[in-house]
């Protein structure tokens, strides 16, 4: 094997070897950031309770925070 060819083959190794190495690290950070995004949303299964309930938690929450608007609004005192 001449030279020339050798040092062909070994660019085209450390070249897969490197592309390989990024693969797999792109493939880590979109599992982070897929972790990132189900924390973030405070996604129900994480917690181990239904869509529903959390929908009507927020739903009572959002309620709450009207009522606390519109009496402030109105000049009523809490």
């Amino acid at each position: 094997m001449s030279e020339s060819m050798l040092i062909a083959v070994s660019m085209v190794l450390s070249l897969s070897i490197l592309a390989g190495a990024a693969l797999v690290m792109w493939q880590g950070w979109l599992a982070l950031k897929l972790r990132e995004l189900d924390t973030a949303r405070g996604s129900p299964e994480h917690f181990g309770g239904s869509r529903e309930g959390a929908a009507r938690i927020e739903i009572a929450d959002l309620k709450e925070r009207i009522r606390k608007l519109e009496a402030i609004a109105s000049g009523v005192d809490l």
